[in-house]
């Protein structure tokens, strides 16, 4: 059975108090205000523009009936989600091997190999030659890029249709 953290953990704390905020009815700025806390930081969190405090998360629970430490729970689990998606960004394979007519319309320096995988195993299998599809393959692994080629045959085919 999946818990409720498991399902939630990862994202923003201010967007799952969004949530229960409104499942419950209440207003913001109201909850705000009975927490002893402006109501534009409530604001910004559940905006997510802004992270959970300690204090505020305790107010929070205590006033929503939450457990106690979740929200702060969340924000531990949102900080490590976003360190690794640095660190993610920061993989990349040896763009040597690649030529840059294959990305003529962006530039290869500012991609995202991890978080724009999918666009960028379309495009070296569509215009790449042997070299560049094998890098691939080695930097991605045969099962990622199988599963995005199989997954874009699919779309190409329901286009027809």
């Amino acid at each position: 059975m999946t818990t409720e953290l498991e399902i939630v953990k990862g994202i923003h704390p201010g967007l799952y108090l969004d949530r229960k905020i409104r499942e419950q009815r209440l207003v913001k700025g109201k909850l705000a205000l009975d927490c002893h806390e402006y109501p534009q930081t409530l604001s910004a969190i559940t905006k997510g523009k802004r992270p959970m405090n300690t204090p505020l998360s305790l107010k929070l629970e205590k006033a929503l009936g939450l457990e106690e430490g979740l929200l702060m729970t969340l924000q531990v689990f949102f900080e490590i989600t976003e360190e690794k998606k640095k660190e993610n960004t920061k993989k990349k394979p040896d763009l040597k091997l690649f030529r840059k007519i294959i990305f003529w319309d962006t530039k290869m320096d500012t991609l995202d190999w991890q978080e724009q995988y999918r666009f960028i195993i379309t495009r070296i299998f569509e215009r790449g030659n042997e070299k560049e599809k094998k890098a691939t393959l080695d930097f991605y692994g045969d099962a990622l890029v199988n599963e995005v080629l199989l997954n874009q045959a699919i779309k190409i085919k329901r286009k027809k249709n």
